[in-house]
């Protein structure tokens, strides 16, 4: 469901943004509202897959063969992959990490030639180099539909179209295992290349508080309520007018009613460039890979608590 902020809360009457609606308006306004995210919360709950516990899908020697790491129903993925294999990736794609990144998942052929063989794998400080022959295809985040980013502020955001960046990784967060795949893609002569792939214990993350917090945030309702600032932000679409835009704030005692669902178990985080740090705010953005749709939630780290301060649709 999305979520939209109320300024006041009593028995029988809602305050949003100046207005005051019945019990009975609020079940209206919140049905324009269902239906207005309905789409893009329906992909996020479809598509909260079951993913594998293995980090670059590595074959292994004694099966040559092997599927493809995430384990659903793949032919949305193979329709894509099929078309982008039949195209041929335009040089102007190596100029921003995320036009790239959006073939070398989706096509086979891009990725087998756009890794670096044999490929470096390290976890807990051993070495392994994978040939091409061993190595399984990763779609990533592409059978999901949407991705997540987590940054600490709109800066960091702006890096994403930073064509100078040369060094970007994609974190394959694993929160219940508490433990992360860092794919590290370099620009080499102009072209991104997958150099290595890194096992790390979640805990050595920049992010590693805040990723605690979330594992705790996505799947619990009651601690959900308990972490929410009061009154929480709120900006989105007007139910009322297709071109238009709202603001409010959402009091916590409103949260159960219009809680979105979020992505849980396994994440994806892309960090631009080099040091990264970890801050007292996180901003964790939701994207449809092809739908144009976006959340962003704004948490705060207020002495030692994470708490969630501002939601944007």
């Amino acid at each position: 469901m999305s979520l939209f902020g109320f300024c006041c809360f009593s028995s029988c009457c809602f305050g949003v943004c100046g207005y005051h609606l019945s019990l009975s308006d609020l079940i209206v306004f919140k049905g324009i509202i269902m239906r207005r995210s309905a789409l893009f919360f329906a992909l996020l709950s479809l598509s909260l897959l079951v993913l594998s516990t293995s980090c670059g899908d590595k074959k292994p020697v004694e099966e040559p063969v092997l599927t493809d790491s995430i384990a659903a129903d793949t032919s949305v993925v193979d329709t894509m992959e099929q078309i982008i294999s039949e195209q041929t990736m335009p040089k102007a794609a190596d100029e921003l990490f995320d036009d790239f990144f959006f073939n070398f998942a989706a096509s086979r052929k891009v990725q087998y030639h756009r890794i670096k063989f044999p490929l470096k794998m390290v976890s807990a400080g051993n070495v392994e180099w994978v040939d091409k022959e061993h190595w399984n295809m990763e779609h990533f985040f592409m059978e999901q539909g949407f991705y997540t980013l987590i940054v600490d502020n709109m800066r960091q955001l702006k890096s994403v179209k930073d064509t100078t960046i040369n060094n970007v990784v994609v974190e394959k967060i694993y929160l219940d295992d508490g433990y992360v795949c860092d794919y590290a893609f370099d620009r080499l002569n102009g072209r991104w290349m997958l150099t290595s792939v890194t096992t790390a214990p979640l805990s050595a993350n920049p992010n590693a508080s805040f990723l605690s917090f979330y594992r705790h945030f996505s799947t619990d309702s009651a601690f959900q309520q308990q972490s929410l600032n009061d009154p929480v932000d709120f900006s989105g679409p007007d139910p009322d007018d297709d071109f238009g835009s709202m603001t409010g704030e959402i009091v916590p005692e409103s949260w159960p009613a219009f809680a979105p669902e979020l992505p849980s178990g396994v994440i994806y985080n892309i960090r631009y460039g080099k040091n990264h740090v970890g801050g007292s705010q996180k901003l964790f953005l939701l994207r449809g890979i092809s739908n144009g749709m976006e959340m962003q939630l704004i948490f705060r780290n207020v002495d030692g608590k994470w708490l969630l301060t501002r939601l944007v649709e």
